[in-house]
């Protein structure tokens, strides 16, 4: 089973096992019907938990969870991330990847030669940028369309025409 998070647990809110959750995707919305999450310190290690109410709120989520009706047990959340199967995730708009779908992809120069693979994307304030290993090296090419001339989801490769500047 392939797992993908969606959230972080980060602190407990009152005294009714209410916890504050950081959002991990691009679709927040999807906390309000989503009623199963899988949980734990990582995608080995993780239990099923049952969301009984769930509102949005200054950028976080804040749900309850079954079993979870104290301030005690919510503590032992915190530092949890939320997990949802394949099947759960919301499609992507037109331009848009998930994360697992851009790591791992080939990273091709202006004569669609193999430069790299990306190994990450790491937000930045202006944009992401791709993380790409080169060899041994890792090199950091932004992720935006000046640099980005072909980005191929179902081939797994993007064309980086201007990528000998980034050496």
């Amino acid at each position: 089973m392939e797992l993908y998070q969606t959230g972080v647990i980060l602190k407990p809110r009152g005294l009714q096992g209410e916890v504050k959750v950081e959002i991990v995707t691009d679709f927040p919305d999807s906390f309000l019907s989503r009623r199963d999450y899988f949980a734990g310190r990582s995608v080995d290690a993780f239990e099923r938990l049952t969301v009984k109410k769930a509102t949005l709120g200054s950028g976080f989520a804040w749900l309850m969870f079954e079993g979870v009706d104290s301030v005690e047990k919510a503590e032992l959340l915190v530092g949890w991330s939320l997990f949802v199967e394949a099947h759960q995730l919301m499609p992507q708009p037109e331009k848009r990847a998930y994360l697992h779908e851009i790591i791992g992809m080939k990273v091709l120069d202006r004569d669609r030669r193999g430069v790299g693979m990306v190994t990450n994307v790491i937000r930045m304030p202006a944009h992401e940028v791709y993380e790409v290993l080169v060899g041994e090296k890792k090199v950091l090419l932004p992720a935006i369309e000046e640099f980005v001339e072909e980005f191929n989801l179902v081939e797994r490769f993007m064309v980086v025409p201007r990528y000998d500047e980034f050496l």
